[in-house]
């Protein structure tokens, strides 16, 4: 019989697959990133139990070209500052990517809130464009001016919280198969290239994408570079079901969101 691709793999093949996924090259990608002080009750909104805020109030969007062989990617994110005990970093509320390939494998094994969408960067001359949108809406656009280059910074380690579950499989929305965990993923970093840019942010009003809650107050930064990176992760606790139901809706486009009325005097 000829094999069948769906049937079983041996364990030579199972094996070879793990080899080549411990082995890979450096993937490097171009992206702009975008950091805003916003409001502080926005930010301890957002962040479910045992995430606290941190010091500063802060936003970090990301707009990334990744030069996947063959399959170049659009990726991006959209994350808060935030804490799990002495443990600083960042919860990304959403992370559209323009590929399934790597929807899929960040959702089932990081808990990585991703979701189909269109992830634009763009860079003419000094002018640098970028963009995160879904629904055909750009619910953030980074504009601006390359105004120089900026020291490149040694090897670092950034850390992302994620919470890693599965709703309950009777579809009734009031609970989960087991109980969520909280995965903290490092990701190693190292930059080649990295500019300054000028700039601002703009939020658009998106009812599945509410981003637009989370006002720029002030401009930290906007930088335009290339780095390639690393990601690990590991469960770090159990935690209360209950107490993350009410925030599961950040992962889903929900039907009820339409529910969902931007702020009062929002634009």
């Amino acid at each position: 019989m000829a094999r069948v691709r769906y049937g079983a793999r041996t364990e030579a093949e199972m094996a070879a697959v793990r080899a080549q996924g411990s082995a890979l090259p450096d993937i490097w990608s171009t992206g702009v990133v975008a950091v805003w002080e916003t409001d502080p009750d926005v930010v301890a909104a957002v962040l479910p139990p045992p995430l606290k805020p941190t010091e500063r109030p802060l936003v970090r969007a990301t707009v990334s070209r990744v030069e996947l062989p063959g399959y170049p990617l659009g990726a991006g994110s959209v994350s808060v500052a935030a804490a799990h005990g002495d443990q600083e970093g960042w919860y990304p509320l959403v992370m559209p990517m323009t590929h399934e390939r790597a929807l899929t494998g960040g959702r089932e094994v990081f808990g990585e809130p991703k979701k189909l969408g269109r992830v634009v960067v763009e860079r003419d001359g000094l002018v640098v464009h970028a963009s995160l949108g879904r629904h055909g809406i750009d619910f953030v656009e980074v504009r601006g001016a390359v105004s120089g280059p900026l020291p490149l910074p040694g090897p670092a380690e950034r850390t992302d919280f994620y919470f890693k579950f599965l709703p309950a499989v009777d579809g009734s929305g009031s609970g989960f198969d087991a109980d969520p965990v909280l995965v903290h993923c490092v990701r190693s970093e190292k930059v080649r290239r990295l500019e300054q840019v000028t700039g601002d942010v703009v939020l658009r009003e998106s009812m599945y994408d509410p981003v637009a809650d989370l006002p720029v107050r002030r401009i930290v930064g906007i930088t335009l570079g290339e780095k390639t990176t690393a990601q690990k992760g590991r469960v770090v606790e159990r935690v209360s079901a209950q107490a993350l139901l009410p925030y599961i809706h950040q992962r889903y486009d929900d039907p009820r969101q339409i529910l969902d009325g931007p702020p009062e005097g929002s634009v």
